[in-house]
């Protein structure tokens, strides 16, 4: 449910000029990295299901294409598209996701596979994009 979470923050973000909305992309992962690392150590499960941060960062990455291509922010067919695609993408971990999933600990491993999610996803979502003729 962190992703459905991350939908209204985005929906601010993007708001902000394209290079601020990827610095703050950007420094949520790094931010992401140490929360999660100790929310982890806290509560000691490596990334318990209530650790939702990374899952934010992952949907502002896929998210990220909107703006790049310029289009509309809140046009809902790409928020739906971007949030099937990250999710699907976050809950398969096709390799190497699944691989950096497994391998990678602590907070960078918690966040990495998102953040790989994300990217994934992104460049789904352009090519959603372009097959659907949504471009």
């Amino acid at each position: 449910m962190g992703t459905i979470a991350s939908i209204p923050l985005y929906l601010a973000l993007v708001q902000l000029p394209l290079p601020a909305y990827l610095i703050a992309v950007l420094i949520s992962c790094i931010v992401g990295i140490k929360i999660c690392g100790k929310t982890s150590e806290d509560m000691g499960v490596h990334d318990h299901g209530s650790i939702v941060w990374d899952e934010f960062a992952g949907f502002w990455i896929t998210m990220a294409v909107v703006p790049l291509l310029g289009i509309a922010a809140n046009d809902w067919k790409w928020l739906i598209a971007g949030f099937v695609l990250f999710r699907a993408f976050d809950m398969i971990k096709p390799w190497p996701i699944s691989y950096l999933d497994k391998h990678i600990h602590g907070g960078l491993g918690i966040m990495i596979d998102d953040i790989l999610a994300g990217v994934m996803a992104a460049i789904s979502l352009i090519a959603l994009g372009y097959f659907l003729g949504w471009m």
